[in-house]
């Protein structure tokens, strides 16, 4: 990954979680799995998971693709399919993204 001041191009992916209270612990665990392994992915910029401190159930990402096709890659991994797709979203009260360009 490169350095966030260094960054000018790319898509840029947010998503806002909300997980249920019960499920919080759990989910932390799934994403602590999963974080090193997109960090890792070749057309990966920046990938960061954020939790709240005074609503630990919400969660905040910010994540720097290279391209769209990056995008579409990491949506395809094993990991992301497995972790984030078949445990962590049943987790969730609510999950919401969207897709930025750098001005």
């Amino acid at each position: 990954m490169v350095d966030l001041n260094g960054i000018r191009s790319g898509l840029v992916v947010t998503a806002f979680w909300d997980a249920k209270p019960e499920e919080v612990d759990a989910l932390v665990g799934i994403i602590r799995e999963f974080l090193p392994q997109a960090q890792r992915e070749p057309g990966v910029e920046a990938f960061q998971i954020h939790q709240s401190l005074t609503e630990p159930t919400k969660f905040f990402f910010y994540e720097v693709f290279k391209d769209e096709a990056a995008f579409a890659e990491h949506q395809q991994s094993e990991h992301f399919k497995t972790l984030i797709v078949g445990q962590a979203v049943p987790r969730l009260a609510r999950r919401e993204r969207t897709q930025h360009k750098f001005v």
